[in-house]
């Protein structure tokens, strides 16, 4: 798995720790299930994370019950509230 970020990304991680927790994020609707990507500087608790190489920090995901996207990008997000949105595949949700 690619992982694609930035130097914000990097920098507002490393302000936070240095490792960054990504997870998969089923959400149902009235037109089905969307599974979003979740991130913290903790882990979610009852998920197995694997470890994955990035430049600058540790990575740690869980693709849940999905094969893990070929690649993984991340953005710095929030004006008062920083912080580190993940996109599967360059999508808002897996597809």
């Amino acid at each position: 798995m690619k992982v694609v970020s930035n130097a914000r990304v990097t920098e507002l991680i490393q302000a936070q720790g240095g490792r960054l927790y990504v997870w998969t994020d089923l959400r149902k609707c009235c037109s089905g299930g969307i599974t979003y990507l979740s991130t913290g500087s903790s882990p979610a608790p009852d998920r197995r994370f694997s470890s994955y190489e990035a430049a600058g920090f540790e990575l740690w995901f869980d693709p849940g019950n999905l094969t893990p996207p070929d690649e993984l990008h991340f953005d710095v997000k929030g004006w008062r509230n920083k912080h580190v949105e993940a996109y599967w595949n360059g999508c808002v949700f897996a597809v």
